[in-house]
């Protein structure tokens, strides 16, 4: 058999410099003499435990004989046996390279296909996201004729693998994503649209969250109903009951924004009885009709406030007081109410400064999305700027700064809007900032600019 002999040929060059026969290489390496005789006599292909003992015991690398071990693998029978935990170390070695290779020769036979993605699923759930994706996609072209769930499944998660902290990205991955969604399983449809509506909401296309929540609960209602029917049937990544829950509260939050309060509430109620109709009674299904219950408490204040009731606004902040995880969200609902409506609301930030700074927080259910969080954040330095330039228009510099703050973070997540807002406010109260804050502005617009330039995501005017 004509194979590839650059490993065996470095592993006899090292073996006749050092006067070793078989049996002291054996002994020194680890491997066993007979196999180590069939390998150099190229009868026996390298098994990837066999390529980690020779390149300890020559000294190299860990990495050292990657570039030929991927000759290696089709030197012989291209085995999936030896492939896939070959493709593992490579990943865990960040040697993309080297599985770009391989996969690119192994898909000139589609047969192994099923196997590739099999590997990329492993890989995902290890958090080896970027080799991952280098799988899903070479799978995702190798069936991009078929129209298949597998396919819509690879786009699937190539979507969640490029989500980040810059919301335009997130964006235009959810724009090529979009198409794929109604092609998954319904139980896979469920998070994916869950994921898709939070990448939305972020950059507040809210026509667009409300269809999609709309197609959530259609879905999620009638997975319900059939539960007993399909207890068989794949499941989906979280309890089929919080979609429904979920579709209602993103319809909630829709409703706000178009200031439709009564709307909103009524969402809030269905969203809050749960018990009335979820037939579930384990600790998993009591802790997440108490977290819609919880949320449907303060959003009522909130709702109450937004129709410009002050004493709300305290009613709020003591509720909230008692759920540390909702204490930043609440305080930038607050003062956005503040700026509208003209509320004094010193005393509560002073009482909840500790939870200003922006951070990932972890309540009893999980984490907020991060991508929500960090919009939120941005919206809230401007606004909180606002509210202090009202307070005290002879004392500017804590409102500008804030406002630059906002513009910093702001292009630090890509978030348009938020820096359209924060640049609006700068000019709006530039007579009132000192030279050092002109400059940091001139500097933040130049940023602005240069991604402007390479994204083309908005006209700018501001110098």
């Amino acid at each position: 058999m004509d194979v590839e002999q650059s490993i065996r040929q470095i592993l006899l060059n090292y073996m006749r410099s050092k006067k070793m026969n078989y049996a002291q290489f054996s002994a020194f390496s680890g491997i066993n003499s007979g196999s180590l005789s069939r390998i150099l006599q190229g009868s026996r292909p390298i098994s990837v435990r066999q390529l980690e003992l020779i390149t300890g015991a020559l000294g190299l690398e860990e990495d050292a004989l990657f570039d030929l071990y991927v000759e290696e693998c089709f030197a012989f029978f291209a085995s999936m046996r030896r492939i896939r935990p070959f493709i593992i170390k490579c990943a865990v070695l960040g040697r993309l390279d080297c599985i770009e290779r391989i996969v690119t020769r192994l898909l000139d036979n589609l047969s192994y296909v099923p196997a590739l993605f099999d590997v990329a699923e492993e890989l995902f759930a290890s958090k080896y996201h970027q080799a991952a994706a280098l799988l899903y996609d070479n799978v995702s072209k190798a069936e991009k004729f078929q129209h298949s769930e597998r396919l819509a499944f690879c786009r699937y998660r190539l979507f969640l693998v490029e989500l980040g902290n810059d919301l335009e990205k997130n964006y235009r991955a959810a724009m090529v994503f979009e198409d794929y969604v109604n092609r998954l399983h319904e139980a896979d449809q469920l998070e994916a649209l869950k994921c898709l509506i939070d990448v939305l909401v972020t950059v507040h296309k809210w026509k667009r969250v409300d269809e999609l929540a709309e197609e959530m609960l259609r879905i999620s209602q009638i997975q319900y109903d059939l539960h007993n029917v399909r207890e068989s049937e794949k499941k989906s990544e979280r309890p089929v009951y919080f979609y429904i829950f979920y579709a209602w509260l993103v319809r909630s939050a829709v409703c706000e924004e178009y200031k439709d309060y009564t709307g909103a509430l009524q969402y809030v109620a269905l969203y809050s009885e749960g018990r009335s109709w979820i037939r579930e009674d384990d600790e998993e299904a009591i802790f997440l009709m108490n977290q819609f219950v919880e949320w449907g408490k303060a959003n009522t204040y909130l709702y109450r406030i937004w129709s410009g009731e002050a004493e709300a606004v305290y009613d709020y902040a003591n509720f909230v007081a008692d759920h540390p995880e909702e204490i930043f969200v609440a305080l930038g609902n607050i003062v956005q109410a503040a700026n509208q409506f003209g509320f004094d609301i010193d005393d509560i930030l002073e009482r909840f400064k500790a939870f200003i700074p922006f951070q990932a927080i972890e309540g009893q259910y999980g984490q907020y999305n991060k991508s929500i969080l960090g919009e939120k954040y941005a919206q809230f330095l401007s606004d909180l700027g606002v509210y202090k330039f009202n307070k005290s228009p002879e004392n500017p510099d804590n409102a500008i700064n804030l406002i630059l703050e906002g513009l910093d973070f702001s292009i630090n997540i890509k978030s348009v809007r938020n820096m359209i807002t924060c640049m609006t406010l700068f000019e709006q109260y530039r007579d009132h900032a000192d030279q050092e804050a002109k400059r940091i502005f001139k500097k933040l617009v130049s940023e602005v600019h240069r991604i402007n330039a390479e994204k083309n995501m908005v006209p700018l005017s501001f110098v």
